[in-house]
C-alpha cells in the first residue's frame, strides 16, 4: 500500500485502500498497523485533524478492528 508522510509527533506514514477500507498507519518507532473497515471520511478526517495522533487515539482505535503487521 502506498502510504504519504504526515506532520504528526508520533504518526510518521498513512495509507489508505479505499476498497477494502484498510488504513494503515507507521508510527515514528518503525511499527506498522492495519485498521480494517474505516470509512474513507473517517480517512480524510485524520489527515485534516489538528492531533493526527489524538484523532487515532480517539475516533479509530476504539472503534475499528486492527492488527500489527511490522
Amino acid at each position: 500500500m502506498k502510504r504519504k508522510f504526515i506532520d504528526s509527533s508520533t504518526l510518521q506514514t498513512v495509507g489508505y485502500e479505499p476498497q477494502s477500507g484498510t488504513l494503515e498507519i507507521e508510527f515514528k518507532n518503525g511499527k506498522l498497523y492495519q485498521y480494517y473497515e474505516v470509512p474513507e471520511l473517517v480517512y480524510r478526517q485524520l489527515l485534516a485533524a489538528d492531533s493526527a495522533g489524538k484523532f487515532l487515539n480517539t475516533r479509530i482505535k476504539p472503534m475499528y478492528s486492527f492488527s500489527q503487521i511490522q
